[in-house]
């Protein structure tokens, strides 16, 4: 998905529980930050029915009929959901709840939850969450520029991140300097970089460069 098409995607918390009161007082006091909402009644109804290319989180019970809180994030982390998790938790919860934070949760309130303090962190969540998708979609989309790339663009430009000077390129790859100068340019432009400095960061992003020798150093 494209940083444009994730644009288009409004967020929302899904809020999964089996008390219809706590469905509607979490969704009230959400809904008067402006934040959309989805209630689901139990994990069965949230996994049927959710679209998880919507960005936002999860306000999760943690005991539940048939499949429980922490089977449910269990079960999206097995399949990749990138939704983070707010636990609401019962007191005899929380060793429950630091169990789940141990596996990746963003964090847990107790019930009843103070209403500010569940605004900021669901805010905090969905920001996060938000934020999080725009940056894969940005290393996504570098991804499939570098991809565009000739087999002899890309030796052209891993060696420009190295700090080599074109002069260089051309002896250890056996090729013209005038003709460096072309794939670099090509390079360029296919990676809409303006300098080594950017085609370094883009190298960086994508997972194909770790810092060393870089080009601000030479």
């Amino acid at each position: 998905m494209s940083d444009k098409e994730l644009g288009q995607l409004s967020a929302v918390v899904r809020i999964v529980d089996d008390e219809e009161t706590v469905r509607k007082s979490v969704a009230f006091v959400l809904r008067l930050i402006g934040l959309d909402v989805r209630l689901y009644e139990s994990a069965e109804q949230f996994l049927e029915f959710d679209d998880s290319q919507r960005p936002g989180c999860v306000v999760l019970d943690i005991r539940m009929p048939g499949m429980n809180g922490m089977q449910l994030h269990k079960r999206l982390l097995e399949e990749g959901n990138d939704l983070p998790v707010l636990f609401l938790t019962g007191h005899g919860d929380i060793d429950m709840a630091v169990t789940a934070l141990k596996r990746g949760a963003g964090d847990f309130l107790q019930k009843p939850s103070d209403p500010e303090k569940l605004q900021t962190v669901v805010r905090r969540l969905v920001d996060e969450n938000i934020n999080a998708r725009k940056r894969k979609a940005d290393i996504a989309q570098k991804r499939r520029k570098y991809d565009l790339l000739t087999q002899r663009e890309k030796d052209v430009v891993n060696l420009v991140c190295q700090g080599e000077l074109n002069k260089v390129i051309a002896d250890k790859l056996g090729i013209t300097l005038f003709t460096v100068k072309i794939h670099r340019a090509n390079a360029c432009r296919k990676l809409e970089c303006r300098s080594a400095v950017e085609i370094s960061d883009l190298l960086r992003d994508i997972g194909l460069k770790d810092g060393k020798n870089d080009v601000r150093g030479s």
